[in-house]
């Protein structure tokens, strides 16, 4: 039985390297081990210690005394590291029935974002773009389609009906982003608000099946069972501890906090140690408490900056976001705010196109080059490529808990008929209205 995803791969060990550089390890030391390593062949078994020896090592290594950015790991450590500036967020004045309107129109808004990006994951500027403008819809503003008049454009940017493309599907599909949306629910469920970063590492292992993870889940998946427990879970031969998987479950944590971002921050980092540290931790905290947020906020505009409240003021993560604020507010246009995001971030590495930080950036272009509008916002967070599915579920969500169910679009969240597939224990088909009444539940032990 040879699961090469069980190995450690050369990708593995360069991302090792990327990821110590960026996050300040001095490995200078490494060097020649990094290199004797990578001329290894790794998916020999035999060679496998050797490459594990070095991410042992690699992760011992002390930060730089040059080092600029303070960025703990911990969750006092991260309240200490906070913006002093005060922070008073009223909680939500909302009907029942509004609130139900709102925490539908957030599931809705976050299948309804995902099914746009998922069939485009992993492309990049020129097959999407390309795409877009052969077929006459440039700039995107619908959901991408297979069933497209010119079979030679379907050949030429490789279009496969199991793509998930909207002609193809009445429904959301089982994505990663939506399983581990549902995940936090049936967190909540079995464990309720005091939840443990034990009790999601338990819940993984028990309601999800290893090969529905990807990249640091996986791992941490696989230290889970080796009885490495949480948080060392998430540094133990972890290369993708700062990668995007976390940010991407911060959502269900808003919806069950809602107008309380700080709570909702609290949750996110407990679900985020497992698998994440420093800036992998801080996105999902970030857009946990941008969805909390945007249940009562008056403007998606300060949604980024409501956000960086709850992260650690020196890090990485806030500096990349205060950047694309300030685009912004010098009146950048849309255009070359992403291309500023692709100068930066390369979408051609793996660790650029899913690291936390580029695609944090991506949503905050959604948001604020969106104008408040539902489908704009989406798909201003999608055609900057990275990882689509992510960032137009993101900014769904986040639309759709401000507008809510009523407001958004019949176009866009007609199209799934109010049905969610997933790979969680118990939820492999559901309906969006019977979820959301679920959420409601939940939301009542979180504030009662």
């Amino acid at each position: 039985m040879k699961h090469i995803w069980l190995y450690l791969s050369k990708s593995d060990v360069e991302i090792e390297r990327r990821q110590c550089l960026e996050e300040g390890r001095d490995i200078r030391g490494l060097e020649d081990r990094f290199e004797r390593v990578l001329a290894l062949d790794l998916e020999d078994p035999v060679n496998q210690p050797e490459a594990e020896a070095l991410l042992d090592a690699t992760i011992r290594q002390p930060l730089r005394a040059d080092y600029p950015y303070v960025e703990p790991s911990d969750l006092a450590g991260i309240v200490a590291q906070r913006p002093r500036k005060a922070v008073h967020i009223q909680p939500p004045r909302l009907t029942p029935a509004e609130l139900e309107d709102k925490i539908y129109g957030a599931w809705t808004g976050r299948c309804v974002g995902c099914l746009l990006g998922k069939p485009v994951e992993g492309w990049r500027r020129p097959r999407m773009w390309g795409y877009l403008k052969d077929t006459g819809r440039w700039p995107l503003s619908d959901y991408f389609r297979y069933d497209i008049a010119d079979p030679a454009i379907r050949q030429r940017y490789d279009l496969r009906p199991g793509a998930a493309f909207a002609d193809l599907v009445d429904h959301m599909p089982e994505d990663d982003d939506t399983n581990y949306t549902t995940t936090g629910l049936a967190v909540m469920q079995r464990y309720g608000p005091d939840f443990t970063p034990e009790n999601v590492a338990d819940f993984w292992m028990s309601d999800i099946p290893i090969l529905h993870t990807c990249t640091a889940e996986r791992v941490a998946y696989r230290n889970f069972v080796r009885l490495i427990p949480p948080p060392r879970s998430a540094t133990f031969r972890n290369p993708y501890r700062e990668w995007i998987g976390a940010q991407i479950r911060a959502d269900f944590w808003g919806y069950v906090a809602p107008g309380r971002p700080e709570t909702a921050a609290e949750f996110a980092w407990r679900d985020a140690c497992v698998s994440h540290v420093k800036n992998g931790i801080y996105g999902e905290m970030w857009a946990a408490a941008m969805v909390s947020a945007a249940f009562t906020t008056t403007s998606v505009a300060e949604l980024p900056e409501i956000g960086l409240r709850y992260v650690p003021e020196r890090s990485r993560l806030a500096e990349a976001i205060r950047e694309v604020i300030q685009w912004r507010k010098d009146r950048i246009v849309y255009d070359e705010a992403v291309d500023r995001v692709h100068a930066g971030w390369d979408e051609n590495h793996g660790h650029d196109w899913c690291h936390t930080i580029s695609n944090a950036m991506i949503v905050s272009i959604g948001l604020l080059w969106g104008e408040e509008d539902f489908a704009l916002s989406i798909c201003r967070a999608v055609q900057p490529c990275f990882d689509t599915d992510c960032n137009g579920a993101t900014v769904g969500s986040i639309m759709g808990a401000y507008l809510g169910r009523k407001a958004l679009p019949a176009s866009w969240a007609d199209h799934i008929h109010d049905t969610l597939h997933t790979g969680v224990t118990g939820y492999h088909v559901v309906h969006l209205r019977d979820i959301t009444r679920d959420t409601l539940r939940q939301i009542e032990r979180v504030v009662s």
